[in-house]
């Protein structure tokens, strides 16, 4: 293929993240990085494992005079969260990502990047691939459908995994190593639904514009969640004009904070839906007030189309999923004073839709504590039966603690501190990482999570800064020389 990245080192780094952005991979869809993980291991001769949900382990032995230390697991997840920006044609399921070099900072062309977790996927072919450097044995672990609840981590069979050391490469900022992680699960709430025909002009609202972000991650920084306006906004026409709903479509993630929302509503009188629309307007206007320090880019567009039919929810299903959403807990709910307000809990509606015959929210709770993960899904079972809502819980997975003694944090420590001259940060994450699933499997494992620096994962403003994925494999490189005895 004819490579785009030029001019950083080693420059076969930055063309194996070119041929995994060329594999279509979005999560569900991994067969096919799957299989081109298998052929890159046989066609070296590599011991390799490939398990019914796609999971991949290669292992390598180690280098000349390294070979009989302690082996160490590298991981990291092939799936990657699919988005684009509103009228970008991209087919994720059979397209590769257009990407797009500019000033260093590596883009794609308005969709997500997946460099998360696309980064480890180059870095431990490198791995496997170079002779030159110096390494223990290492067991690369790549696991599927993390972006949709851990899954391929689940289901792998750990038994597999002789290392009791694990570099998982699935943090986002260079310099800074996580060491302790939230658990989650995905909710989803569904209603049964009925539609009764109605005509007249329709109005239709679409918000856009919002930052969004990872609902772990970006949860604490102000992002408006494009769902919650939305439900503000109908809850007020509802009540204050004759209006049935017809659509409500917010958000295709529930990991993600949702930028983007469309909704219509039907009027049987034109004059009703011109008091709708003014009311519609100036509740848009204000919410561009309140969140323009913020969320400058908010945008809310709102149209009439007279002599329309469509088939309209009936009002109290229509209330319903609007008082739902107003009222499911959303955002942060409790801090760590202690640890510099460190998110304790949080929860993000990231999907609302209305199908043909039912409702369904979506939305991702986490939390470092166990007990007030289980007090949050207890709220929203109770938020389920006030509306009428079935509840479904999935994906759950445990958070990671924090180890006193970790050998692998103090290797990373060092290395950082020699090679850069500055202090490596650790701290703990409002996310969910495999870490702790492979902790719960494997019996004393010492784990940590690094990376380069990326920005706006989940998002089309996903980048990476390639000075930055540069730098992380010589930390890499120089950690394993140091496993191996350098």
């Amino acid at each position: 293929m004819e490579y785009r990245i030029t001019g950083y080192k080693p420059e076969k780094l930055f063309h194996f993240f070119e041929e995994v952005c060329a594999v279509p991979r979005g999560s569900g869809n991994e067969k096919g990085i799957s299989d081109f993980l298998v052929k890159f291991a046989k066609d070296r001769n590599l011991w390799v494992y490939q398990d019914d949900s796609y999971n991949v382990i290669i292992k390598k032995a180690g280098s000349k005079g390294a070979e009989d230390k302690a082996p160490v697991m590298l991981q990291g997840h092939i799936d990657m969260v699919c988005d684009k920006r509103a009228g970008v044609e991209h087919d994720f399921e059979k397209e590769g990502i257009d990407l797009v070099l500019r000033d260093g900072v590596l883009s794609a062309n308005g969709t997500t990047l997946g460099a998360d977790n696309g980064v480890a996927i180059a870095l431990m072919m490198m791995v496997l691939d170079d002779e030159d450097i110096i390494h223990p044995p290492v067991e690369c672990v790549f696991t599927t459908e993390e972006e949709v609840g851990l899954n391929g981590a689940q289901a792998l069979d750990k038994s597999q995994i002789t290392a009791r050391t694990m570099i998982n490469m699935d943090s986002e900022e260079e310099g800074v190593a996580t060491v302790s992680c939230a658990g989650g699960l995905r909710v989803q709430l569904t209603r049964q639904a009925e539609r009764i025909p109605a005509e007249g002009t329709l109005m239709q609202i679409k918000m856009e514009g919002l930052l969004g972000g990872h609902s772990g991650t970006d949860i604490d920084k102000e992002r408006q969640n494009a769902n919650i306006l939305m439900a503000r906004m109908l809850d007020r026409l509802l009540r204050e004009t004759d209006g049935k709903l017809v659509t409500y479509a917010g958000g295709t993630k529930d990991n993600a904070i949702t930028r983007e929302c469309g909704a219509s509503l039907i009027y049987e009188e034109k004059a009703e839906a011109e008091k709708a629309e003014k009311l519609a307007c100036d509740m848009a206007e204000m919410f561009s007030d309140e969140i323009s320090s913020f969320e400058p880019d908010f945008a809310c567009e709102i149209s009439l189309e007279d002599g329309q039919s469509a088939d309209a929810l009936k009002a109290e299903d229509a209330e319903a999923l609007v008082h739902a959403v107003r009222l499911a807990p959303n955002g942060v709910h409790r801090r760590n004073i202690k640890m510099d307000g460190f998110v304790v809990v949080s929860s993000n509606i990231g999907v609302v839709r209305t199908d043909e015959k039912e409702l369904v929210i979506v939305i991702s709770p986490r939390s470092s504590v166990a007990s007030l993960q289980e007090d949050t899904k207890a709220r929203l079972a109770l938020l389920a039966e006030t509306f009428g809502f079935e509840i479904s819980f999935s994906g759950e997975y445990p958070g990671w603690d924090y180890k006193e003694d970790s050998q692998i944090r103090q290797v990373f420590a060092e290395s950082y501190r020699e090679l850069f001259g500055t202090e490596m940060r650790f701290e703990a994450l409002h996310a969910g990482l495999e870490c702790g699933l492979f902790s719960d499997a494997l019996p004393g494992l010492d784990a940590i999570a690094v990376g380069p620096t990326l920005y706006n994962v989940h998002t089309p403003d996903e980048n990476v800064p390639l000075d930055s994925f540069e730098r992380f494999y010589e930390l890499l490189k120089d950690v394993l020389a140091r496993l191996a005895g350098k």
